[in-house]
């Protein structure tokens, strides 16, 4: 048998090499905070950037609802809208199965972040809502438009009248009050709605 060891004792025959388990990279105090809040801030600015609003498909569903869900407690507290999960979910199958249209806005991170159901037939809106994070964001502008997009000629809709900040979106985007009314399932005070395509 030859030894092939050569002066220092090193054989070079080959050795197996025993895998070692990589450890996690360990940062000082404070640096791991410095290094995630850029990220953070990117998912953020993410989060808030409309990717584009599409047709819904049932995969959307429960974001959905929990965006509505999310919203209307928002607005109306003193309601328990959680126990309409499940109207919410008829509702929106009933209307589409009656040619009513859906889409929803998505955003960069590939959430849904709010969706609109309108009637083209009627231009009746009958569900706009935005999840309470994305408030101010420029997603209820863009449904709204799509919303036009879809019925182009006028939208009708009901609104609480004691939803002042939905009443001022509205006013903002063109609709004029039409007539008066009563939410039938909360007894609220609503007002009826109406946007009209201008000529020129």
């Amino acid at each position: 048998m030859v030894d092939r060891r050569d002066d220092t004792g090193a054989s070079d025959e080959p050795r197996a090499v025993r895998p070692v388990a990589a450890e996690p990279p360990r940062f000082p105090p404070g640096i791991a905070g410095k290094r995630r809040k850029p990220w953070l801030a990117k998912r953020r600015i993410l989060g808030r950037t409309l990717r584009g609003i599409l047709a819904m498909s049932d995969g959307h569903l429960p974001e959905m609802v929990d965006l509505w869900v999310a919203s209307w407690v928002k607005t109306l507290p003193s309601i328990d809208f959680e126990a309409r999960r499940p109207w919410l979910v008829d509702h929106l199958g009933a209307a589409r199965a009656k040619g009513a249209v859906v889409r929803v806005a998505i955003v960069e991170t590939g959430d849904v972040v709010g969706f609109v159901l309108i009637d083209p037939a009627s231009g009746y809106l009958d569900q706009i809502a935005v999840h309470p994070d994305q408030w101010g964001a420029g997603i209820a502008e863009a449904l709204i438009g799509e919303a036009r997009r879809l019925s182009p000629e006028k939208i009708v809709l009901d609104v609480n009248a004691d939803n002042p900040r939905a009443v001022a979106f509205y006013v903002r985007q063109g609709f004029r009050e039409i007539g008066r009314g009563v939410n039938a399932r909360s007894g609220l005070a609503t007002l009826k709605l109406e946007w009209r395509r201008t000529e020129g």
